[in-house]
């Protein structure tokens, strides 16, 4: 039913193409379910490689479709319309075959465009010869000289059929031809014709063509009238009452035997597309869903599309749980029963998978006051450096619950990484791109309206030229936060990162230097979160251009 271009929502053209015994064999629904699910065939098996392969082929598919022609009540007038639509797609292939035989002119392997060569051949009728200019040394006639040949008999291995050739022979210690090459025209051009002869042929070539042109642009505009014909012939208000609409999009990126699989799901209060991407739920455009998911553009495309109709659609966008309770209880008491025992299993998985996170999350904080009392201890018999202590501890913890976000979407991008080569060169890649974003940030001009500064603690510390090690170990902190224990996966990483912060001891940085610049961004960070009430843009500017360094 998701088909090509504009014709998404006109599929009877192309399904006739494909299978026209359906104006025999039809089948009509009488009642339609609130949810269609459509599977897309995007997989075959090459019979010669003697395994499964990938289709990307491009297939659109519209944001909204009408079942109307596929209702039984609508029997009659969409077995004319399909009667009619197969007289037109007949008419339109007959179309084609004689286009065909005008942009594919010729008897030869190679074929071209009638109305192109008809051109090449008028364009060579019309050029003029242009005359030589002599070049032979000591020849100064117009006619060419003439010279002796000489002959060589050729002979077979089997001494048969001998072939004989000429060639020139040397005058005056040169070997000359029988004709002049540099007399030849520069470009090629008809010669010993007269006027009369040069009339009638330039006469009729350029009859010929404006012909021909004339005939390509009549089957062009006869065909894009019966396309346009056929795209219509469901443009029908009677035919627009039962409309279904594009609630989920469900996205393969790979290959037959590997990939990477996410899913765009409509959120109607919203009115937007959301993307669920392992641990990241994004926001995306209907330009971003198409990209990924028409196919014919990279190894990415949907696989299953899923569509609600109009009243599901409604409740959907204004949360309506008595609609979804009266629909469950009008189901038979069998259905009743297994949705209770399916929602009943559902909540005791959740259950199962929170408490192992909660016992996860235990034995990660038994080692978290060991591992920061390693990384953030100082002489602590003062209490200034008490103090400081206690800042820098909440200072790690801050800086990594602001860029929680950013961390997620980061180790989420390395789900191909972590399959291939382990937790290790995930922690790495994640680690580059979120660095790689931060030092393009730093490098942007702040602005009263957009402090790059105000982002990201590590934005404040590039800027002010931080110790390596500083820079490295803020950013092992962000990926060492304890919220980001979503899955198996972003816990490994954690439990990497919190391994390599234990490889950065105090001796190995500057930690004054380090809690100094740290506070004074995170306190930065913080004041443009916390702060427009008391300060305005201007007084926040020339408070950060104050600290600066």
């Amino acid at each position: 039913m998701c088909t090509m271009s504009r014709a998404c929502n006109h599929p009877a053209f192309w399904l006739l193409r494909a299978f026209p015994y359906l104006l025999v064999f039809q089948r009509w629904f009488t009642k339609l379910p609130p949810v269609l699910t459509f599977e897309l065939s995007r997989f075959e098996f090459n019979q010669s490689l003697g395994q499964p392969e990938k289709i990307h082929s491009k297939l659109e598919f519209s944001q909204v479709i009408y079942m109307d022609r596929f209702l039984h009540s609508n029997k009659e007038l969409i077995q004319a319309r399909r009667e009619e639509i197969k007289k037109l797609t007949d008419r339109m292939a007959l179309l084609q075959q004689k286009l065909e035989r005008y942009m594919r002119y010729g008897s030869g392997a190679g074929r071209f465009p009638l109305r192109d060569m008809l051109l090449y051949v008028l364009e060579f009728a019309s050029t003029k010869p242009t005359p030589a200019e002599p070049h032979v040394k000591g020849h100064t006639s117009g006619m060419p000289p003439v010279h002796s040949r000489g002959i060589v008999i050729q002979t077979t291995e089997n001494d048969e059929d001998a072939v004989a050739s000429s060639y020139p022979e040397p005058v005056d210690g040169l070997y000359q031809f029988p004709w002049d090459p540099v007399e030849i025209p520069e470009y090629p051009a008809p010669r010993g014709v007269t006027e009369d002869e040069m009339s009638l042929v330039m006469t009729c070539l350029q009859r010929w063509r404006k012909e021909v042109e004339q005939d390509i642009q009549g089957l062009q505009d006869s065909i894009a009238l019966l396309e346009e014909t056929i795209e219509l012939m469901y443009v029908d208000p009677s035919l627009h009452q039962v409309p279904y609409h594009l609630h989920a999009v469900l996205v393969h990126e790979g290959q037959a035997n590997a990939g990477h699989y996410w899913a765009y799901i409509y959120n109607p209060p919203r009115k937007s597309w959301l993307k669920y991407n392992d641990i990241s739920v994004t926001e995306a455009s209907w330009e971003e869903l198409e990209r990924d998911s028409f196919g014919g553009l990279k190894n990415a495309s949907a696989y299953c599309l899923m569509y609600i109709d109009e009243v599901l659609f409604r409740c959907a966008a204004v949360e309506n749980n008595g609609y979804i309770r009266r629909e469950v209880e009008a189901l038979s008491a069998e259905l009743q029963h297994y949705i209770q025992e399916h929602n009943w299993r559902v909540e005791q998985e959740m259950a199962e998978w929170e408490e192992e996170q909660s016992c996860k999350m235990a034995q990660i904080e038994e080692s978290e006051s060991s591992v920061d009392s390693q990384y953030l201890s100082t002489d602590s018999g003062q209490e200034q450096s008490s103090l400081s202590e206690h800042g820098v501890c909440a200072l790690s913890s801050e800086h990594a619950t602001i860029a929680k976000d950013q961390t997620a979407q980061a180790i989420a991008n390395t789900a191909d990484v972590y399959e291939k080569n382990g937790v290790e060169a995930a922690l790495v890649e994640a680690f580059h791109e979120e660095y790689s974003r931060l030092y393009l940030l730093s490098k942007e001009t702040p602005t009263p309206q957009n402090d790059p500064r105000l982002q990201h603690v590590l934005v404040y510390l590039l800027q002010n030229d931080a110790p390596k090690r500083v820079v490295e170990r803020t950013l092992l902190e962000q990926f060492a936060d304890k919220n980001l224990s979503f899955d198996e996966r972003s816990i490994s990483i954690m439990k990497v990162a919190r391994a390599k912060l234990k490889g950065i001891g105090p001796d190995d940085i500057n930690m004054e230097d380090y809690r100094v610049k740290g506070l004074l961004a995170l306190t930065t960070c913080s004041v443009s979160c916390y702060s427009d009430a008391d300060m305005s843009k201007p007084h926040l500017e020339l408070w950060c251009s104050d600290h600066h360094g």
